[in-house]
């Protein structure tokens, strides 16, 4: 009887520990996800002035654009995925 606790509380520590880690797992991804949307939102109030958004003044921008190659480049990452933005949204939002 002593056997069957150990292996069944066994099963329900290992059990914990994967729910556990999936959670960690979903939690980092929706993390992820939101330091990216705030990276193109940075790019978007700095460059705006290529996409037609009032922006910044032009020197700061200059200054600003050796470091933001990977800004640049999500913000033409976005541009390929814009024709679906919700889709994309509910893909990222969807961790039940």
């Amino acid at each position: 009887m002593q056997n069957f606790l150990n292996k069944f509380l066994k099963s329900l520590r290992d059990k914990k520990q994967v729910l556990t880690d999936s959670a960690r797992h979903k939690a980092v991804d929706v993390i992820k996800w939101e330091i990216s949307e705030l990276e193109n939102i940075f790019a978007l109030l700095v460059l705006g002035s290529f996409v037609g958004i009032p922006a910044t003044p032009s020197p700061i921008t200059l200054n600003l654009l050796p470091y933001m190659e990977k800004e640049l480049q999500m913000m033409m990452e976005k541009v390929v995925t814009a024709s679906g933005p919700i889709s994309d949204l509910f893909s990222h939002l969807d961790t039940a």
